[in-house]
């Protein structure tokens, strides 16, 4: 009832994603937005990119903000012609599937994130997918900003709008949208991290309970897995933050280098959290298999103290059942009623003494 409770307030309070902010650009089918910024102001008017780019390298002020969603090779062929890309870096944007990582080719920064979302559920299960994963990609050069998402989630369109209430911020310059994305991407590690915590919660409940040894060991597993994805994604964007916040990089502006570090801060937080989770799902694997084992135990003895109760009756029942001629019992007038009064009294004295000892 907690955990529903909790999936409908982070359903109500989710902030609003625009998949096409403001709208999907004409500029080309992959190109979401492309936007010129002059003293943090966005600038209207724009027709091309290549009209865009030239118009601010003329001008030698402000910069240009490409935003691409799963470009294929030919339609960033000429943008990374263009703006003269590195081949190695323009292939692991287009085929994705990078861990998250900072490289610098000449005078251009390129970052790789990994997106992630929580996805939300009435109840976990076996087969329940609680972490979906993406990639956004960020190209940082002097005057331009080009990003490329993939996957379904992960929009830059609110952070695009905050940015641009904030000009005196956004007029620093390219290395501020690099900070911002940044620390777009670690809060929403932060959020789903903080929602990952209910299911483990449900499951610690769940194992802990008088019927624990009955839970579905597959639940803790597909919440290992899941979880094992969201380390792949949070694990590796360490060393690059560290380098971002530490050291010296040339595109990036000495004043921003400080807001790097409290990214990182946040980084080292969730990965904390990750690392306590996958110890506390395996004490909670552990905790379950441990009481599947005494119930098997229980299960064990209850049938061995009913097994020795019933060996009373059929070893009396055995030794009148021979065929012998001379068995006086045989034909005494009150040798049945008396053998059942033994059997149901040695019966009652076996199963009084094993239920005083827990068996039954």
């Amino acid at each position: 009832m907690i955990h529903r409770l909790r999936s409908a307030v982070r359903r109500t309070y989710r902030r609003a994603v625009d998949l096409s902010h403001p709208s999907r650009s004409p500029l080309g089918s992959a190109v979401v937005n492309c936007v010129v910024y002059r003293d943090g102001v966005r600038q209207d008017g724009v027709r091309s990119v290549e009209e865009t780019v030239r118009r601010v390298r003329k001008s030698g002020d402000g910069f240009v903000w490409i935003g691409l969603h799963e470009p294929e090779e030919k339609e960033f062929a000429g943008l990374a012609e263009l703006f003269e890309l590195h081949p190695l870096a323009v292939e692991d944007a287009v085929h994705a599937h990078q861990r998250p990582k900072l490289e610098q080719y000449d005078d251009v920064l390129f970052a790789v994130f990994k997106t992630v979302r929580y996805v939300e559920h009435d109840e976990l299960t076996a087969t329940s997918e609680v972490v979906d994963t993406g990639e956004l990609m960020a190209f940082i050069g002097p005057d331009f900003v080009i990003t490329i998402r993939h996957g379904g989630h992960g929009s830059l369109g609110p952070l695009r709008e905050a940015l641009e209430s904030v000009p005196e911020q956004l007029a620093k310059g390219p290395s501020v949208v690099l900070h911002a994305i940044a620390d777009h991407v670690v809060d929403d590690y932060l959020a789903v991290t903080e929602a990952v915590q209910d299911d483990l919660d449900a499951i610690e409940t769940a194992v802990f309970s008088e019927q624990g040894h009955r839970s579905d060991v597959g639940r803790i597993y597909q919440l290992k897995r899941e979880l094992l994805e969201l380390k792949r994604a949070v694990a590796p964007l360490g060393r690059p933050l560290q380098r971002l916040a530490s050291e010296p990089v040339p595109i990036i502006a000495a004043e921003i280098r400080a807001y790097f570090r409290d990214v990182a801060d946040h980084l080292a937080r969730v990965t904390e959290q990750v690392a306590s989770y996958d110890t506390l799902l395996d004490s909670i694997l552990q905790a379950h298999l441990a009481q599947v084992t005494v119930a098997q135990n229980e299960d064990m003895r209850k049938i061995t103290a009913w097994a020795a109760i019933i060996a009373v009756p059929t070893m009396v029942c055995g030794v009148y059942g021979m065929n012998f001629e001379h068995m006086p019992e045989l034909r005494w007038t009150y040798g049945y009623p008396l053998v059942l009064g033994v059997m149901t009294v040695a019966c009652f004295v076996i199963h009084r003494g094993f239920r005083r000892n827990g068996w039954l």
